[in-house]
């Protein structure tokens, strides 16, 4: 399964659940602005902008500014990513009021003669539990991405990310993650912050985290289906290695049998030698289980004539 499907099934999921608190959505909104947003300036005017390539994400968290704030956004650019081919639309909001969203949404911090960007996650957005979980989907509806194994490539492995553009924000996100025992880890890719994730079981505990149950239950059956089949290759390279161990024993066998019948003969062996030395040139490929049911002796009496027969050999060529 393609990362972009599995990714966008879950963020569909996301918008479709919504938010029923006005505090949840302000939190989903702040957390969004924070991944895929960005402060610009005209003049006196202080405003942001966010980017996204999904319609349906875009009218979402547009929803909200007009029911929160009253605010109306415009679309000032679209151009194609390179990448996927997608359309990336650029949504803008530069008005007397987007200063004010902005401290609303704990992105800046306003005071008398100055307005400065607060660095980290404003404690007043998520002080309800609630607000936690909606700041969380809220940065994975932003820059979020998950990988998870392909059903026909069970070499890919399991990684969900979300990119942050400070360390501050990124460690303030990983701490909300670890009081819900989801451990993260953190790393600078040029000049963002990656918060990640890779073990299948934190996958699962973060989808579970965002109630997103469809996905959580399609995560399930792809890793199901994926250990099902490396349960299934284990259990062929298991009978290939001892088909194979079977194979050489075989050949060692009929090696010492002819080095003996070329020395001295197969008559100058003992009876039961000479029956399974002969049974054994009769059917070069017959397991020993066949063997020992033809010469009606047990396997292990079996395997103790053919070790016989190859210590034989050994003392007769000093091989």
């Amino acid at each position: 399964m393609a990362s972009t499907n599995f990714t966008g099934e879950i963020k569909r999921e996301i918008v479709k659940a919504g938010f029923d608190n006005a505090c949840c959505k302000t939190a989903s909104l702040s957390a969004f602005l924070r991944t895929s947003g960005s402060i610009i300036k005209s003049g006196s005017q202080v405003g942001f902008e966010f980017i996204t390539e999904n319609d349906y994400i875009a009218e979402f968290f547009i929803g909200f500014l007009e029911e929160l704030y009253g605010a109306e956004l415009k679309i000032v650019q679209a151009k194609t990513d390179n990448r996927n081919g997608k359309d990336r639309l650029v949504f803008q909001c530069l008005s007397e009021r987007s200063l004010y969203i902005l401290g609303e949404l704990g992105i800046v911090e306003r005071e008398i003669d100055s307005v400065g960007l607060r660095i980290g996650v404003d404690k007043y957005i998520i002080e309800n539990e609630c607000c936690k979980i909606a700041f969380v989907k809220g940065a994975f509806l932003g820059t979020g991405s998950c990988v998870i194994p392909r059903e026909k490539d069970s070499r890919s492995g399991y990684h969900l990310e979300v990119i942050f553009f400070n360390k501050q924000m990124a460690d303030d996100f990983s701490t909300i993650l670890a009081e819900y025992e989801i451990l993260a880890k953190c790393v600078e890719r040029k000049s963002s912050y990656v918060v990640y994730i890779k073990s299948r079981e934190s996958i699962s505990d973060f989808l579970n985290l965002l109630d997103a149950q469809k996905s959580l239950l399609k995560l399930d059956e792809l890793t199901d289906l994926k250990d099902e089949r490396n349960r299934i290759n284990r259990v062929a390279n298991c009978l290939q290695k001892n088909f194979d161990k079977s194979i050489l024993a075989s050949v060692r066998q009929i090696y010492a049998i002819e080095n003996i019948r070329e020395t001295i003969g197969l008559d100058e062996l003992d009876d039961s030698l000479r029956k399974t030395a002969e049974a054994r040139m009769a059917d070069k490929e017959a397991s020993l289980k066949e063997l020992a049911e033809r010469l009606q002796i047990s396997k292990s009496c079996l395997n103790h004539r053919l070790r016989r027969l190859e210590k034989i050999a050994e003392e007769l060529t000093g091989d």
